[in-house]
Parts: structure tokens; sequence; C-alpha cells
């Protein structure tokens, strides 16, 4: 994993980055409590976000989505050289998200996950990216989602191995599968229990290709970011992707 240069997204005040991939920057968003972070990202917002905001009745989710909007926002402001009461989003059938500068969408590529105190952005200028990040703790239904969203032999795996190691384990495959399929613009419309992660990944490589069983064609990069306080993936292509609607 290579540290991302400042060309491939700047840092900011809650936000630095964290590796970068062929072009592709990983930004880390830290989302521990801040007053004065929250009140500047709070600047950045458009009225629909901060209505979207205002509904969250859990403040770690409400800080979590500010942080990480207007940490997006001005990345891409300063990527696409736009004003941010120019920005807008909107998003496929599936969750896809897209910008749109002065009503043109863009084809510049992003990504956003947060989990805990931890999030991550993902940048693409020239291609599909998908990113996902999941703080290291135990789920409270951890035995349905290795049944639920593991391939047969991944689900093996992971039950043959024992504490942390197990929880560890399940972290980065499900990480894994969550960026290639928001990569794809699928996200949890897709069963994920459909494919398996690289051989290699799945024995310690950080790094590996991946091809979706019905497109074989499109060859996806997918990296392993994660550390000891979380789990966490990356996964891109420059090929052509078909719009998920």
């Amino acid at each position: 994993m290579n540290v991302a240069s400042p060309s491939a997204g700047r840092s900011g005040d809650w936000w630095r980055p964290f590796a970068a991939f062929d072009g592709v920057a990983v930004l880390h968003v830290d989302l521990a409590p801040d007053a004065l972070s929250e009140q500047r990202a709070w600047g950045w917002l458009d009225p629909a976000e901060r209505q979207r905001a205002d509904r969250f009745r859990h403040s770690g989710a409400r800080r979590q989505y500010i942080l990480c909007r207007a940490a997006l926002r001005s990345l891409l402001c300063d990527a696409l050289a736009c004003p941010n009461e120019q920005l807008a989003f909107r998003a496929s059938k599936h969750g896809k998200p897209f910008a749109f500068v002065g009503g043109s969408q863009s084809e510049f590529g992003f990504n956003v996950s947060h989990g805990g105190r931890h999030g991550l952005i993902a940048l693409a200028p020239d291609g599909s990216v998908g990113v996902d990040v999941e703080e290291r703790s135990a789920p409270r239904n951890l035995d349905v989602l290795v049944d639920t969203v593991l391939s047969p032999d991944e689900r093996a795996e992971v039950t043959a191995a024992a504490g942390d190691e197990k929880l560890r384990l399940f972290g980065d495959l499900w990480t894994m599968k969550e960026a290639l399929s928001k990569a794809r613009g699928m996200g949890m419309s897709m069963d994920v229990s459909d494919f398996e992660i690289p051989h290699g990944m799945r024995r310690g490589s950080r790094g590996g290709v991946f091809s979706f069983p019905d497109a074989p064609d499109v060859t996806w990069k997918l990296h392993d970011v994660g550390t000891d306080d979380f789990a966490a993936a990356v996964a891109y292509t420059t090929q052509a992707v078909c719009d998920a609607g």
C-alpha cells in the first residue's frame, strides 16, 4: 500500500490522504466527536443535505454523514474545479452516487463508507470505484452473516478460524466483497455469496485482481487497506462497466 501524495487528494480539517493505487486516492475521515469540525462541515452542506442530517436520531450517525459528505464536497470541488453551490449528487436505482456540476453529470468516480469513528473516501478520476470500512468489533449476528454473505469455501475458512483471527478474517472478506459490489454499482442488491475473494487475498495478500462470474471480461483491482483498528478495502477498474441503472 502506498501513502497517497498530496496531488491524489489534499488534507482537510478532519480528513487526510491514506492510500493511493494507480491514480485512485483513498482518504481517511476522522469521525471522532469534534464540535469545531462539525460546525465547519455544516457550512458545506446544501439545504437538502442539512434536512437529511437533521433526520438522524443518533448523534453518531448524524456526525458520520455530515463529516463525510462535507469532506467529499470539498474534495470533489477541488478535483472538478467547481464552486460548491454548483455541485449536486444523484444516485442510481441501486444507490450508486454520481456527481453533477452545473446540471451536467461528471464521469469522475468516487465512493464513501464509514464505520464507527472511521470514514473512507475513494476518488477515481478515470473509472469506477468502491470502498468499504468496518470497525473491528464483533457484530451480534456474526454467525448469521458468515452463513449469508460468504461462499462455501470462504465460510469453511472463517469457521475453522478461532477468536480474534475469525473476526479479522470475516471483516477482511466482508469489506472486500462490499467494495467490489459498490464499485460495480450494485450495493446491497447483489448477493455477495455468489462470488469469492481471490484465493491469494484469503491467504494474506494485500492486493489482487478479480472478475465477476457474469462479467469475466472486466477486470477489477482489489486492495485490502485495513488496519488493526478497522477492516477496509478498495476496488476499482478503468474498463467500461455496464450502467447499473
